[in-house]
């Protein structure tokens, strides 16, 4: 289904997104992240944290440490403020790189078990699953923010994947 090569290039893709995305969200003010937008989880601010809360399960997950707290509902209020969220953030992309470039083949088989908060049951499903849909997860909400970045006449940033500088710098 996917390959190693595949998760460390969205890992960089992911970095390096959200890099861009940082440097826009500084040039806008606090009204303007936290206005509700209309968005699954209303505003820029609150999207943005989703994002970061969902890569940390999601990362927790395949490497079988302690989830974020908070639950989807406290996602949205995982960091308080722009600069708290921008260091996260940037942790959070150096350790799904570095956990991207330690992959094998043999880590992308078989299935990852464990309790989904949002669904309230026990989920198995496959790791490889798991994992693409941890990056699209990314791109979709990443993609919303884009979108309300663009509504509050804000430039938004190139999304392309194509677009990617090959040799970084994706931190």
């Amino acid at each position: 289904m996917i390959s190693v090569q595949y998760c460390l290039t969205m890992a960089r893709y992911n970095a390096w997104q959200n890099k861009m995305m940082k440097a826009v969200l500084e040039s806008m003010d606090d009204v303007a992240l936290h206005a509700d937008r209309g968005a699954f989880f209303g505003s820029i601010w609150a999207t943005a944290n989703h994002v970061l809360w969902a890569d940390r399960m999601w990362m927790s997950r395949f490497e079988g440490k302690v989830p974020p707290t908070g639950g989807i509902a406290g996602s949205v209020t995982m960091t308080p403020t722009l600069p708290v969220w921008g260091a996260e953030r940037f942790r959070t992309d150096a350790h799904v790189i570095l956990w991207a470039e330690q992959l094998h083949a043999l880590d992308l088989v078989g299935d990852l078990r464990w309790h989904s908060g949002a669904l309230g049951r026990d989920v198995s499903k496959p790791v490889a699953l798991c994992i693409a849909h941890m990056f699209n997860h990314q791109a979709h909400h990443r993609g919303q923010i884009h979108a309300m970045v663009t509504a509050a006449g804000h430039e938004a940033w190139v999304s392309d994947v194509f677009v990617m500088p090959e040799a970084g710098p994706w931190l």
